[in-house]
């Protein structure tokens, strides 16, 4: 078609010409512009791409909080912020004033009745059991020994293979899959196998990315619209109900063949038991109080497989990302691993791991810098006003960018954008405390994660058995983004070389 023809069609080249306005506005204005009718929603839509970014952008320019304007009549009014004082009031000092609420759980509606979505006496209770389960010694051994297994005969013979034929590997994907097959095995007690050279498909964790990004495409558009494709069957709401069904069918699956284990398993069976899944746990008489329904454990073992293996792989992903590019950083936590013990294809014990505190730190940067969950939402029931000095109300979403809090100036110093595992370095040696409401990786309040000293000994175990035994060297030019999701995966994944590192040390 010529240019002629072109000119033909006004309405085309009216919209042309608007979104390359709008573009044009989106670079050089550094605060999204109030459009009247559709508000602020073209400015992040076209930046969508590099949401994290934008946010950080203008959260800065604004002093750490933001009133976002949607369409009108959408109901997508928001305050975004990353200021500590306004996530303490949230979090802790007016709590009861910011549940989840009943719009968070129409959003996240795939994880049903879950820990996630659950407020007042449902999220209490199950926050106790649950709390008393992952810290009963039975768990603590059975983690301890999954963990051991999974790295011993995983993680280490894929990445012997790949070291060996001098493969590229995808590390995030790697990681998905160690985490996937451990946090598995932790809930249900099965190993679902998909650690291995073989790399095979993985229907479910496909499905929980699936569910993810669609989540994420909810907080973007107005609910009218997502609606509208869920009701037709199309976009990125087909996509949701299709992971939904794969979600269902792998965890019932589960649930039927623990019932049928339980139903043969004696007392003195149980005794003789090192340790227990949480399954298990929550299946057996007395442990829930006779909450033991298919929905109830369904909702539970979706609620702790997310928070298992997308947390922690999506973490473990970005800080080699961050040594790779520091090989400073690397030495000295390879020193630091190194003085535990000279023994070749070493795996370290959680007493050991304890004591590294530069690795320890090193993850704590990396955390802060990346955080797995980039952003948290929330709604107040009542009225309020945040120590910025923001309105907010029950039809105004707050949205607290955790990304964005770790790149603030006025947070975390002028050296915000450096990776410095030192910053948590105490002048004793130990790990300087940080308040959670600054440190946000973990959550704070009352809903602080149960599962934090967990994740941080796997992701140690992890970190120490590979920087003790292998280099990982990234794919010059491969580009790294995150994606859009609610979880900051790496969009086209982290390609990699790994080799052995030698026996001699000479590489030190």
């Amino acid at each position: 078609m010529g240019f002629m023809s072109f000119m033909g069609y006004p309405e085309i080249l009216l919209a042309v010409a608007c979104f390359l306005f709008l573009r044009l506005l989106s670079r050089n204005v550094g605060l999204p512009v109030n459009w009247p009718l559709v508000g602020m929603l073209p400015g992040l839509l076209l930046n969508i791409h590099s949401i994290h970014d934008l946010c950080t952008q203008v959260l800065e320019r604004s002093g750490f909080t933001f009133e976002f304007k949607g369409p009108w009549f959408a109901n997508m009014d928001m305050v975004s912020t990353s200021d500590p004082a306004n996530v303490h009031y949230i979090m802790s000092t007016n709590f009861s004033n910011f549940p989840k609420g009943s719009r968070f759980k129409k959003i996240f509606d795939v994880f049903g009745d879950g820990i996630f979505n659950s407020d007042s006496d449902l999220w209490k209770t199950q926050r106790k059991t649950a709390h008393a389960l992952i810290n009963h010694q039975r768990f603590h051994r059975f983690f301890v020994k999954t963990t051991a297994v999974k790295l011993e005969k995983g993680l280490i013979p894929v990445l012997e293979h790949v070291s060996g034929l001098s493969l590229v590997v995808d590390l995030q994907d790697v990681f998905q899959r160690f985490t996937f097959d451990t946090t598995c095995m932790l809930v249900t007690g099965y190993d679902p196998g998909c650690l291995s050279i073989e790399f095979p498909d993985v229907p479910f964790a496909k499905a929980l990315d699936d569910a993810e990004e669609a989540l994420f495409f909810r907080h973007i558009v107005p609910e009218s619209c997502w609606k509208l494709q869920r009701w037709l069957g199309i976009g990125e709401e087909k996509k949701l109900n299709r992971a939904w069904r794969t979600l269902d069918h792998f965890i019932a699956n589960y649930i039927a063949k623990k019932r049928e284990e339980l139903s043969k398993t004696t007392t003195s069976m149980k005794e003789e038991r090192d340790g227990a899944d949480l399954l298990t746990s929550y299946m057996e008489e007395g442990e829930m109080g006779g909450s033991k329904s298919d929905k109830f454990l369904r909702d539970t073992i979706l609620n702790f497989i997310v928070a298992g293996r997308d947390t922690t792989s999506t973490a473990l992903t970005w800080f080699f990302w961050l040594i790779s590019k520091h090989p400073v950083v690397e030495a000295k936590i390879l020193k630091e691993v190194r003085a535990k013990e000279s023994e070749k294809w070493r795996l370290f014990d959680t007493e050991e791991l304890s004591g590294m505190v530069y690795l320890h730190g090193a993850l704590c940067e990396s955390l802060r810098l990346f955080p797995p969950v980039p952003f948290q939402h929330k709604v107040p029931l009542s009225p309020d006003i945040l120590p910025s000095g923001h309105k907010v109300n029950p039809e105004k979403k707050i949205l607290v960018s955790l990304f964005a809090m770790g790149r603030m100036e006025g947070i975390w110093g002028k050296d915000c954008l450096e990776f410095k595992p030192e910053r948590w370095i105490s002048e004793r040696g130990g790990i300087r405390y940080e308040p959670s409401y600054k440190f946000f990786a973990f959550n704070a309040g009352p809903r602080t994660c149960i599962g934090k000293e967990v994740a941080f000994t796997q992701m140690k175990a992890v970190a120490a058995a590979m920087i003790y035994n292998y280099h990982v060297q990234l794919e010059e030019y491969h580009p790294v983004i995150p994606n859009i999701s609610i979880i900051l995966h790496m969009k086209h994944g982290m390609k990699v070389r790994v080799s052995k590192r030698s026996i001699q040390h000479s590489d030190e």
